[in-house]
């Protein structure tokens, strides 16, 4: 687990299958120029984090989430400085589970050495049954192999929604988010941990409640497990909706911080590669934006101010 009292703002940037296709619009595999742009931008993205660091952002809470095959540079860097670093487990781009390095994930994780293994699994508790069914026994054998070797586990969960809940909505994916998601989420959770899917985080969808989350809460807790904690991610969406979900989240204990990761870097490195921005105004406003998303929830965390009363006139005392 993390630190007793200490958060966790981890910037995201392990990205492959979506980093290729949607901002380098690479239809095939990358060439070895291609690759090289690829690490330079992930390079990028890191010099944005150092510089949030450098401008005030706590060091001690900061973390990067990176991939091997495109940022083994940064995570080595990161390791050597003393950064908290996390990495990816998972195969890019596929909608069902399974290991980047097949049986040998355990010696990647080894050789790289990251604080968190992190997987993202899409898992509706609704879904195929025998799809959900194979990817809970890997997850739990990934559990199984982190906790025999003293590792930590970060779990991002995502529940999309099947065809007859998306019915159920009339077809609104907000009104999904907003009515369904939360309690399948929560069935979701259950369903691994049952199988021995033991995350020390999860890293939740945003909730549209501060209720939504506290029962999130709930259920990673449950039967024991009060050393477990949740993050909120962003999913990609504007800085204005994600500041939302990160408020309904910080107050509540059990959550520590925020995973974030398009919502900070992907407008700046879309503009950089059009030649809009120069390579400083990329790197400053990928800094600005993470601060900014720490601020929002130090804020929240905090609570609102205490509330000032005016001193009673002289003639009302």
């Amino acid at each position: 687990m993390t630190t007793p009292g200490r958060q966790l703002y981890m910037l995201s940037f392990d990205h492959r299958g979506s980093f290729k296709k949607d901002l380098m619009r690479i239809p095939g595999e990358p060439t070895h120029d291609e690759r090289r742009r690829i690490c330079a931008l992930k390079m990028l993205i890191y010099e944005g984090f150092l510089r949030a660091i450098a401008d005030g952002a706590p060091r001690a809470s900061c973390a990067v989430l990176v991939d091997e095959e495109f940022g083994a540079a940064i995570a080595r860097s990161a390791r050597r400085a003393n950064l908290t670093l996390a990495m990816p487990v998972e195969r890019s781009g596929q909608d069902e589970f399974d290991f980047e390095f097949a049986d040998h994930f355990g010696e990647h994780i080894q050789a790289f050495d990251p604080d968190y293994a992190k997987v993202l699994v899409r898992y509706n508790p609704d879904g195929d049954a025998e799809v959900n069914d194979r990817q809970a026994a890997r997850l739990a054998r990934l559990s199984e192999w982190l906790r025999r070797d003293d590792r930590k586990f970060l779990l991002e969960l995502l529940v999309p929604a099947t065809a007859s809940q998306l019915a159920e909505t009339g077809g609104d994916r907000g009104e999904y988010d907003r009515e369904l998601r939360p309690a399948l989420v929560i069935h979701a959770m259950a369903r691994l941990q049952e199988v021995g899917v033991e995350p020390t985080i999860w890293k939740i969808e945003g909730l549209e409640t501060r209720e939504d989350c506290e029962g999130i809460v709930t259920q990673a807790r449950a039967g024991g497990r009060d050393d477990v904690e949740c993050v909120v991610l962003g999913r990609g969406e504007n800085l204005e909706r994600v500041a939302h979900w990160l408020r309904q989240a910080a107050p509540v204990d059990g959550y520590v911080g925020l995973a974030v990761g398009r919502t900070i870097w992907l407008d700046a490195l879309s503009e950089h590669v059009s030649g809009r921005i120069d390579k400083d105004a990329a790197i400053d406003r990928i800094s600005r934006n993470y601060r900014g998303m720490i601020d929002v929830y130090t804020s929240a965390a905090a609570g609102p101010p205490p509330v000032r009363h005016a001193p009673a006139r002289q003639d009302q005392q």
